[in-house]
């Protein structure tokens, strides 16, 4: 057989609690295998005292491959039978056993074919890889690789030194020779020496620069089953000035979970394991290439201990020294930070609306050929804090190449501005950049934004040198509010009609809660002739010590967080309309007559914050100033002021349009002023729980000062009486496109003063004209109007 010798040798014992559990007949074979003699090698044993059926290949040197398969064995009484086939590799060899086929008769249980035991009572295949000695009595101290039985065949294995055997038991009356079959192949050990051997372990070893520049990385018995219960380091040392990288080109361990808590393979960016960790893996990976930061990396695998063999194969990975990787100093230069194991990535965080500048690789020196590097641009994001990333570059050159003029045929410079990176969605960019920069207008590459907190670049240098880019970029306060944002970056925000007739507007972040510390701005400009009308949808704003009064909305009710609105006069005035908070909502807001618009301001304090408001505008032709309805009342001494149709219920607007508004106008002689009394009040709403979102009533009453903002229903006991400051007031109904109907109101004025001596009738500390109490009309809250039959007083 040539430098293979083929010999029988006898059955080395399984260990001890094997034999008791599975292997009765075993028993007699282990005791004279231990029987006092002189020390036999396997390949010398001695054969068996049962018919001989085990087989040996033993290397000679050389390399050197062949084939075995199962024995023919007759068995009628079904006697327990075992073979060893045994595999010795010469010195500087490794043996390489492959199963081809196997039909092992029998079924493992669950677990089995990773090595439980007790599995495959009747017939079944063991497996040392492990052995250390070439003893026959090395196999009971061997690590135990796994029993198998059943059609699927072991994986290959590698043994861990020169020797590797395999145990065939069967009881079964007949054993055909197809049972399984395999090859062997003895390979050269020196691969798997990667380096310079650490004395006294068994596969840790020191890989310097000085002797190899490039080389293997292999787990100890790749490609077959890597042993458990071991813990190899390989230490790499490189010249001042280079870098090491490591490629993976297969990665195949067992999977415990994501944090990796069984096997594993640890790479350190230093000397040793008191570096920093660039990562651990497990499981399969795949494209994984790592650099180190500077000359020195360590990798360390270790696997855990076990009753169950794993069926990984462990890593091939191929390692070079070189001076020729990108230099990181454009990044540590420059306010970025490296991306350990990545050759030139970088990070940069924001530092509240800091602002800084991004570099190509060598930069300022033209960039390196055949290099990507990726840039992760990341703003603020937390429970107060939301920023985008603009960028704007200052210089720019990557050469497009040939033949697409039109393209970036060699290198480009990728932007991803929606957080792609976080799917590796890297083949959906927004902007592929490459060409000669211009500085416009436009300019090109043009300013870029990114749509949330997140900007990334992946530049790739292609084949072609260039000058490079350097680019500068700000973080800027993400609000995500529509709108025309101030060029400043505050939050303040313009609506203009001849932009857009109708949109929306919210606070900062809606629907999340908005960020404290805030102050936001909404202004909203109507073209001449227009009005515009603000509907709220949805309005909830912190008020803890929120000083409710139903209808009146001032500064002393919000004191915490609050929005406020003001019309706008084009000559620059300002009329207030109320602060708001709590979730009492605003009700319709539209600008009058002639006005140049609305503004509405949100102001946050330090403290808890809420999800805050969503609104709409819409912009329309003007109105006369009395609106849809409404009047101009004066030169009497009373009157009556109903709401739309009444005592019909009100009605929504017409469809399509913003609001139905109608504007009273109250004016009494001078010196006089002007009490109001709300006989009857439903409108939809609530002054304290929910506001008055579709429909609302604002009285004009007191100067200076917001209006009354009234909705919700007025019980019969309740008194909504008002007296005028001046001898004016103005009534304003809006209702909203949203609106469902109520019942409506019905309210009376009456002209009075506030000379209550030697008056004949007087109410709320004014006195009633005369002519009152002649009306029939209920002038005075809580009195009600004399019957239609009652004698009324002379003078009447």
């Amino acid at each position: 057989m040539g430098v293979v010798e083929h010999l029988g040798v006898p059955a080395a014992r399984l260990p001890p609690s094997v034999i008791k559990k599975n292997c009765p007949a075993a028993i007699a074979i282990a005791k004279e295998a231990t029987e006092p003699s002189s020390p036999a090698s396997i390949a010398d044993a001695s054969p068996t005292k049962l018919p001989k059926c085990d087989e040996s290949f033993v290397s000679r040197g050389g390399a050197v491959s062949g084939s075995f398969h199962a024995p023919e064995l007759v068995n009628p009484s079904n006697t327990s039978r075992q073979c060893l086939y045994t595999f010795v590799a010469a010195p500087g060899q490794r043996v390489l056993v492959e199963i081809r086929t196997f039909n092992l008769r029998g079924k493992p249980p669950d677990g089995a074919a990773v090595g439980e035991l007790p599995a495959c009572m009747h017939e079944y295949m063991d497996i040392y890889s492990e052995m250390t000695s070439l003893e026959a009595s090395e196999l009971v101290n061997s690590a135990f690789g796994g029993r198998y039985c059943g059609p699927i065949p072991p994986r290959r294995r590698v043994s861990l030194h020169r020797a590797l055997a395999l145990a065939f038991y069967t009881d079964k009356p007949y054993t055909p020779p197809t049972l399984f079959t395999g090859t062997y192949r003895f390979i050269n050990s020196s691969e798997f020496e990667v380096g310079t051997p650490v004395p006294n372990t068994l596969c840790s070893f020191v890989i310097e620069a000085s002797k190899r520049k490039t080389g293997l990385l292999l787990s100890p018995t790749y490609p077959g089953i890597y042993p458990k219960d071991i813990s190899c380091n390989y230490q790499f040392i490189g010249q001042p000035g280079q870098r090491i990288r490591l490629e993976f080109r297969d990665f195949d361990l067992f999977f415990g979970g994501p944090h990796c808590p069984f096997d594993w393979v640890r790479v350190y960016d230093g000397p040793d394991n008191s570096s920093a960790v660039i990562g651990t893996y497990c499981g399969q990976q795949r494209n994984l290439v790592l650099y180190s930061s500077d000359e020195r990396l360590l990798v360390s695998f270790y696997t855990l201990p076990r009753a169950a063999n794993t069926q990984n194969r462990g890593f091939k990975g191929i390692f070079e020294f070189s001076e020729s990787f990108v230099k990181l100093d454009f990044i540590s230069k420059h306010d970025a930070e490296h991306i350990r194991g990545s050759e030139c990535d970088q990070k940069i965080l924001s530092k509240k609306e800091s602002t800084g500048f991004v570099y190509h690789p060598n930069y300022p020196f033209p960039y390196i050929q055949k290099v990507v590097c990726r840039y992760f641009i990341y703003g603020m994001q937390d429970s107060q804090n939301l920023e985008r990333v603009r960028l704007e570059f200052q210089n720019f050159s990557i050469p497009k190449g040939e033949p697409k003029p039109d393209s970036c045929a060699d290198g480009y410079l990728k932007v991803y501005l929606r957080g792609q990176e976080a799917t590796d969605s890297y083949d959906k960019h927004d902007a592929e950049l490459c060409g000669e920069g211009e500085p416009g207008p436009p300019a090109f590459p043009p300013p870029l934004l990114s749509d949330g907190p997140r900007l990334v670049m992946v530049f790739s240098s292609g084949e072609l040198q260039g000058r490079g880019f350097k680019a500068k970029y700000t973080f800027e306060t993400e609000y995500r509010v529509p709108g025309t944002a101030a060029p400043g970056g505050e939050c303040a925000f313009t609506y203009r009609s001849e932009a857009k007739k109708r949109g929306e507007f919210n606070s900062p972040r809606y629907p999340s809660n908005y960020p404290s510390r805030t102050d936001c701005s909404y202004t909203l400009v109507a073209a001449p002739n227009e009005q515009v009308t603000v509907v709220f949808d949805h309005f909830k704003v912190k008020a803890d010590a929120w000083n409710a009064t139903a209808g009146l909305y001032g500064g002393a009710t919000c004191s915490e967080d609050w929005v406020e609105a003001w019309w706008t006069g084009r000559e620059g005035s300002r009329v207030p309309l109320g602060r708001w908070c709590g979730p009492a909502t605003p009700g319709p807001l539209q600008s009058p007559r002639g006005a140049l618009g609305l503004l509405l301001h949100l102001h946050t304090n330090n403290d808890a914050v809420a999800s805050g408001f969503k609104a709409r505008y819409i912009f329309e032709p003007a109105k006369s100033i009395f609106g849809d309805c409404g009047g101009n009342m004066s030169g009497a001494e009373y009157g009556v002021i109903t709401s739309p149709l009444h005592p019909a219920p009100y009605a929504a607007p017409a469809r399509g349009a913003a609001s139905r508004v109608c504007n009273w106008f109250v004016t009494a002689r001078p010196g006089k002023r002007l009490l109001l009394n709300f006989q009857l009040f439903a409108v939809e709403g609530h002054l304290i729980d929910r506001g008055c979102p579709a429909a609302v009533l604002r009285l004009w009453y007191e100067s200076p000062g917001p209006p009354l903002e009234l909705c919700g229903e007025k019980a019969p006991s309740d008194r909504w009486q008002y007296l005028s400051s001046s001898n004016s007031i103005r009534l304003s109904f809006i209702i909203a496109d949203k609106s469902v109907g109520a019942a409506g109101w019905r309210a009376i004025w009456t002209e009075v003063t506030t000379e209550t001596e030697g008056c004949e009738n007087s109410c709320a500390g004014a006195c009633l004209p005369r002519a009152a109490a002649c009306s029939g009309l209920q002038h005075c809250a809580g009195a009600h109007p004399a019957p239609a039959a009652a004698p009324k007083p002379p003078h009447c």
